[in-house]
């Protein structure tokens, strides 16, 4: 077994030569040009150390007769509980308050003054296992909870949750909004400018989910107009670049981070949202067991986490 530092690129690809199996994690680019390398210098495999693959190119995985496996679940509660500490940071100003009264500046003011969670109304748009969580957290607020998902959530029902048909309900019924569904092609940019007026004037958006949900320049553009209320987002669309690397000392030539880093209403944290000792034991264990899954000859289709989409019958 061998480490390096490097992203995964077409560049980076090479150093795998004489490895059936490469490990990479969310911000790594498995691209057809990536992986048609990997397999010439004779991968085999990718093992993801991670739940969502959307940078991993499925179809020249295929395409190179590669086993692509992933963590399907580590801790959803460690996701889950994240969105409600942004929220909480946005919502009572956590993060400036705690900067104020370090320079010992103890007052109060206007711009410390937060809301309410009970009796406000709450939007969650993706219902799987961390939004179920999530839902159930929510209602523990005395909040009125309102759902949004192609596949409504049995439990999410059952726990107190209401679905709506259309989007558009959700965003103009919720004070809060939070985003945690998987970035596919339909769900890319799900906040964008066309939608901005459909916001109830305020609305505080979450999102710990994939950056890509969000188009970020629309993003500042609402908060600008005062449509959008706060931010909380422990991802960035444009993250690879940045995310699990220290920029302290270097100029950071993107424009919209610079923005989002700078503006009082937004709290932005790097991809931090799995990082608990529970959840970074079962990332660690259920790799382990893929790589051990795939020399034992489970490849393909066949592997138990396998991430290729079965051709239907």
């Amino acid at each position: 077994m061998e480490f390096t530092e490097e992203r995964l690129s077409p560049q980076t690809a090479v150093f795998a030569a004489g490895h059936q199996a490469i490990c990479t994690f969310v911000n790594d680019q498995a691209t057809a040009d990536t992986i048609k390398t990997l397999s010439v210098v004779g991968v085999k495999m990718i093992a993801q150390r991670a739940a969502g693959y959307d940078r991993i190119d499925l179809n020249a995985a295929k395409t190179f007769g590669m086993t692509v496996a992933r963590v399907p679940a580590y801790s959803p509660y460690a996701v889950a509980e994240m969105g409600i500490s942004l929220l909480l940071s946005v919502n009572r100003k956590i993060s400036l308050a705690s900067n104020r009264v370090k320079m010992a500046n103890f007052t109060l003011d206007e711009g410390l003054m937060g809301m309410d969670i009970y009796g406000k109304t709450i939007g969650v748009m993706g219902t799987g296992k961390i939004g179920a969580i999530l839902c159930n957290i929510i209602i523990g607020f005395g909040a009125k909870l309102i759902c949004y998902d192609v596949f409504e959530n049995d439990a999410v029902k059952a726990a107190g949750g209401v679905y709506v048909n259309e989007k558009e309900e959700l965003y103009a019924q919720s004070d809060v909004i939070f985003l945690m569904m998987p970035l596919l092609p339909p769900t890319k940019h799900t906040i964008h400018r066309g939608m901005l007026s459909q916001l109830k004037k305020g609305v505080i958006l979450i999102n710990t989910s994939r950056g890509g949900l969000v188009d970020t320049q629309a993003l500042l553009e609402g908060l600008s107009t005062g449509q959008i209320g706060g931010v909380g987002m422990d991802v960035y669309e444009n993250e690879g670049d940045y995310f699990f690397r220290d920029w302290s000392a270097r100029n950071i030539p993107d424009a919209n981070l610079v923005s989002l880093l700078g503006h009082h209403k937004v709290v932005l944290t790097a991809h931090q949202a799995f990082f608990t000792k529970e959840a970074v034991s079962k990332i660690v264990t259920t790799t382990l067991e893929n790589l051990r899954d795939f020399a034992n000859g489970k490849t393909g289709w066949d592997h138990p986490n396998n991430c290729i989409p079965v051709p239907k019958q």
